[in-house]
């Protein structure tokens, strides 16, 4: 989560692990090879992007190029360096990590490819400081047209949830627990916040949430080691691919509750659920009736929570082709009216809500 871009915008290494130089000195020898990759025309690609900016942004990005495989790419306009491997790439630039819009669609101009998902590395902040690394989609549904998003994006706007959020969250908590980050870190998902733009499915994988816990290598390793496994790059069975027609196929969209979500959170960590937009109460803004006056005949609850419901609902239902949207609300996190307005909102537009036991 960030809660001042100027702080993204701002960060530079001030003291560098000397484990993070030897990756360093990897990539750049993957730059300078004499050995150059021609891109196929129309492959379905997986796109990982991250920025040198930003220290829990690059080390994952780092460790991974580490791993074998990895060949240099193509340059993307104007001086984005690429690598690839298998059908992903990973890519790097040195700006803010939520203002570089539209890289999905930039690659394929450049390329011809098709970018399937778009995978992004940051840090995390925190008021609490915890360590945490965490796992969200990415929107901001709730700003009104024609108002500034402090965070990237653009006002109500959910990008398309990746498939792969629920999967990987669970994957990426046993990966931690076996290298014995938890209980220092914090395996969580966050409610859906801030940008870029981009038109693909999309996650970020966050390493919090302060600037020793940004450094920390074995936390790099860690989220090197989910996209290894979870992408198929070490020869194992891919995880996370979205696909209707077998298994199971119910997809929580959570309504409601704090930034970590920790009702949804309990869902989804059942094994086989489906991870869509996550949304906070922040992200539904709701006016008190008792404090405005409504006009004769509309519903005069006013605020961009509707706006948001039905943002996230669409993209989720984008994503998961043929899926089962259940809506699940943190219901403590309401007042009676806010509750009595959402659920009578959700059957207005059909869509089912549930409970925990629902998701089984």
């Amino acid at each position: 989560m960030i809660l001042k871009t100027s702080g993204r915008n701002v960060i530079r290494f001030l003291h560098t692990h000397i484990r993070f130089q030897t990756n360093a000195s990897h990539i750049k020898s993957l730059i300078n090879a004499n050995s150059r990759v021609t891109v196929p025309n129309r492959n379905m690609v997986t796109l990982i992007v991250a920025t040198t900016a930003d220290p829990a942004s690059i080390n994952p990005a780092a460790a991974l190029l580490a791993k074998p495989g990895w060949t240099t790419g193509p340059i993307l306009p104007p001086d984005i360096k690429s690598f690839t491997n298998k059908q992903t790439r990973s890519i790097q630039h040195d700006r803010s990590i939520i203002k570089e819009d539209d890289l999905d669609l930039r690659w394929e101009e450049a390329t011809g490819e098709v970018v399937d998902e778009v995978i992004f590395l940051s840090r995390h902040t925190a008021v609490s400081n915890r360590p945490a690394l965490t796992v969200h989609p990415i929107g901001v549904l709730h700003l009104k047209e024609g108002e500034s998003p402090p965070q990237g994006g653009k006002p109500g706007w959910a990008a398309l949830p990746n498939p792969r959020i629920g999967p990987w969250l669970r994957l990426l908590m046993k990966m931690a627990e076996a290298r014995s980050l938890v209980p220092e870190f914090e395996i969580t998902l966050e409610g859906t916040h801030h940008g870029p733009i981009t038109s693909k499915p999309t996650m970020f994988l966050e390493i919090g949430s302060t600037e020793e816990y940004w450094k920390r290598q074995d936390a790099a390793q860690v989220m090197a080691l989910l996209m290894w496994e979870g992408l198929g790059l070490g020869g194992g069975e891919v995880v996370g691919n979205w696909n209707s027609e077998t298994g199971k196929r119910k997809v929580l969209l959570g309504i409601g509750g704090g930034h970590y979500a920790p009702r949804h959170m309990d869902i989804a960590l059942k094994d086989d659920i489906w991870v869509g937009h996550l949304l906070s109460g922040y992200s539904l803004p709701m006016e008190d009736p008792t404090q405005t006056k409504p006009n004769p005949g509309e519903n005069h609850i006013g605020g961009t929570w509707r706006q948001s419901i039905k943002a996230a609902y669409e993209a989720t239902k984008a994503a998961f082709p043929g899926g089962e949207i259940i809506a699940h609300l943190d219901h403590k996190s309401f007042k009676g009216w806010q509750k009595k307005a959402i659920t009578e909102f959700l059957a207005e537009e059909s869509i089912n809500v549930g409970k925990p036991n629902d998701f089984t």
